[in-house]
């Protein structure tokens, strides 16, 4: 028992022990603080060498910056030569038009299209078939005028050339459609000789490929004859006993086209001035200019150096030798120096208004009103449905061998339904709204159901009010809805519905051809860009293969533009779009400096999305980018470089797609560049390099001004 006992520690040992233990702990003290001092002497020596480094790099940097952004100023004079093909390809249309002598007048020049308007005005009793073949003239006239202002630069349009322009465009359409009010009254008035044999009444439909129209006469007036129903489609009426027991017409005049829609303003030059950063694009380019003429100056003086340095006898007759070639140079140098003068200055045009398109309006245009429709936010698809209800016109009479018929002198009278005063009828409701039903334009593409408006014209403009029990079947392409009063009505869809976009990709396909990819929520739109065209590649709906009349038609940018967004596939941002969706908000200028040296770059180099876009702040862009040699064999996991664009650095990021973190340091072994051409001039095959330096102009110009439409930086 007592051999098992503990030994008992005396004071001594007790005190020995904790004095062992606070030198134990002082020494792991001391220990881990010399560690800890000797790790922070590490960092900061680590931070001190890559402070220098950083320093080296970026004097380096500005020692050549002069150099570098001569050269990309240099390269960048593609686009003032692009725009002045443009400008003589528009030239040389107006002339092949002049030469072609077809009949068809210059929407251009006021007295052809006022004459082809006057004369058009003259002729009477057209038939519905012959208005809708003359239509198509029509609407190709209100097209080349509507391009005529979407393609000119603002800084070549004068405001008389734009009130012209639009004036004829509305006399145009208001023509087009009173004539199609005439000749439905001259078929209205012969409805008796198209009676149908069983039910008594006149239907009649007229398809083309820009318009459909449905015909109903109320011949029998049969009170249990409320639903029409026209044949071999599913467009139809349900209406009510007033109107199946009244002399009235229904006529569904159904345009693919939108001649409703107020015109959208233009912009002019004499928007520029008022823009900030159209400013800092001036102040850019004299930057630029300095540097290259300090470049030649020096160059100058160090000719003038050597000169002087030239033996003083000289005869006098060699001196005379001089003053002769010198006067010949003087008489060659104004012109090019003109012609050099010419070009900056379109080149500094040029990007000022390449920066008006990606300028974000300070506020929304005006107050909209309860039910009213902001065509800001909405657009209109599948064109406009022109539904009437007419008085049925006094009908031709056959009298001993010839037709008799009274003309009213007012023309064709609508039937006001209902009436401005209903105190004659007994019954409450005896004017319900009317049960229409319509088939969707095929070649338009909803992404949501369809929202049904209205044309308000004492307001001018479209609203969702007065439409009810509105129905919409995908498969079919048929909606349904009750419309209290008739008029023009439209189905409306938001504009943002493919915004913002998921992932991008810009990829070599052949020498000046490529392909942009574009991947939304709902869908994944591929575009192919060759020299001053653009093409639909391919949609995908749902991952799903989807044919379109688009696909293999190419287009110059600006018309492919507006049929995409007809066809209801809208990736184009507009000045107001950032109140509508979140954005990924980049200064202007960075954003233009973006896509102009992506362009240029376009026909040797893929470049690609990145998350890390939406981490750095506003004055930066991040995208991946590598070398890409068309007909290149695609590769399953591609390499991609991370690079970093401000306004005037471009650099590697040491991080990658995969990276757990955000970072701005340095990827090992690059350097700083003023510009992303020689950027990625380090790591470039000179395969690349040739393939960059003999790109089209006018495929540079193409491909800049779809990623300036698409702003796919700001916008995924």
């Amino acid at each position: 028992m007592a051999g098992s006992k503990k030994k008992k520690i005396t004071k001594a040992e007790r005190l020995k022990q904790l004095q062992e233990e606070e030198e134990k702990r002082q020494k792991e003290e001391e220990e881990a603080r010399v560690k800890y001092a000797k790790e922070e002497m590490e960092k900061l020596e680590i931070q001190r060498v890559e402070k220098e480094e950083w320093r080296k790099l970026e004097a380096k940097d500005l020692e050549r910056r002069n150099e570098e952004l001569e050269e990309l100023y240099l390269l960048e004079w593609c686009f003032p030569k692009a725009e002045k093909l443009k400008r003589d390809n528009r030239l040389l249309s107006q002339w092949k038009h002049y030469i072609q002598c077809d009949g068809s007048p210059d929407p251009s020049i006021s007295q052809e299209i006022n004459t082809f308007i006057s004369l058009w005005k003259e002729e009477t009793n057209e038939t519905l078939e012959a208005v809708i073949a003359k239509s198509k003239l029509v609407l190709n006239l209100i097209g080349k005028l509507k391009l005529i202002l979407l393609e000119t630069p603002p800084y070549d349009l004068q405001e008389k050339n734009i009130m012209q322009y639009q004036g004829s465009i509305l006399e145009l359409q208001e023509l087009l459609h009173l004539k199609f009010n005439i000749a439905t009254e001259l078929l209205l008035r012969q409805a008796s000789t198209l009676a149908d044999v069983d039910s008594g009444n006149m239907e009649k439909v007229i398809r083309d490929e820009n318009v459909t129209v449905y015909v109903w006469a109320n011949l029998k007036k049969n009170p249990r004859y409320k639903s029409v129903t026209f044949s071999e489609t599913q467009v139809g009426f349900e209406i009510p006993r007033i109107l199946a027991t009244s002399a009235i017409a229904l006529r569904l005049l159904h345009t693919r086209y939108d001649h409703v829609t107020p015109l959208g303003p233009v912009p002019t030059a004499s928007q520029e001035p008022t823009s900030t950063v159209t400013r800092l694009v001036k102040d850019e380019v004299k930057s630029i200019e300095a540097a290259v003429s300090e470049d030649l100056q020096e160059e100058g003086k160090e000719q003038d150096n050597e000169s002087n340095s030239v033996h003083d006898e000289e005869t006098k007759a060699e001196e005379q030798g001089n003053t002769e070639e010198q006067k010949n140079s003087v008489r060659e140098e104004p012109k090019a120096t003109q012609c050099e003068l010419e070009m900056k200055s379109l080149s500094e045009t040029i990007s000022a208004a390449q920066l008006l398109l990606l300028e974000n309006a300070q506020e929304k245009p005006r107050f909209f009103e309860d039910n009213e429709v902001d065509l800001c936010q909405f657009t209109t698809l599948g064109g406009v449905y022109h539904l009437d209800i007419l008085e049925l016109p006094p009908q031709c009479k056959p009298v001993k061998g010839w037709m008799i018929v009274e003309i009213l002198k007012e023309g064709l009278q609508k039937y006001i339904y209902p009436p401005e005063t209903t105190e004659d009828f007994e019954a409450e409701n005896a004017f319900p709204p009317i049960e229409v039903m319509l088939e969707v334009h095929e070649n338009v593409i909803f992404f949501e159901d369809p929202m049904v408006a209205r044309w308000d014209a004492e307001g001018k403009r479209w609203k969702t009010d007065g439409i009810s029990n509105v129905s919409y079947k995908s498969e079919d392409r048929l909606i349904t809805f009750s419309l209290e009063t008739f008029g023009p009505v439209t189905l409306i869809q938001d504009a943002h519905v493919n915004m913002p976009y998921q992932s991008w990709e810009l990829r070599p396909l052949d020498m000046n051809k490529v392909l942009l990819t574009v991947t939304t929520v709902f869908t994944e739109i591929q575009i192919q860009i060759k020299e001053n065209f653009c093409m639909l590649a391919s949609i995908k709906l749902n991952n799903k293969k989807y044919s379109s009349i688009l696909e293999e038609k190419w287009m110059t940018p600006v018309s492919f533009i507006l049929a995409l967004k007809e066809a209801g596939l809208n990736i184009f941002p507009t000045r107001h779009s950032h109140f509508y969706v979140a954005t990924n908000y980049k200064l202007p200028l960075v954003e233009m400096k973006a896509y102009r040296q992506m362009a240029l770059l376009s026909s040797a180099f893929a470049f690609s999305w990145s998350k890390w876009n939406a981490v750095c702040d506003s004055t930066k862009v991040v995208f991946q980018v590598r070398e890409y040699l068309p007909k290149e064999e695609p590769i399953h996991n591609p390499n991609w470089t991370l690079l970093m664009l401000s306004g005037d650095r471009a650099q590697s990021l040491r991080i990658n797609e995969n990276s757990e973190a955000f970072s701005e340091a340095l990827k090992e072994e690059t350097e700083f560049h003023s510009t992303l051409y020689h950027m990625v001039k380090d790591f470039a095959s000179k395969e690349a390099m040739r393939y960059i330096r003999y790109s089209s102009c006018q495929f540079t110009d193409s491909v800049c001004h779809m990623l300036l439409s698409t702003r796919l930086l700001s916008y995924s």
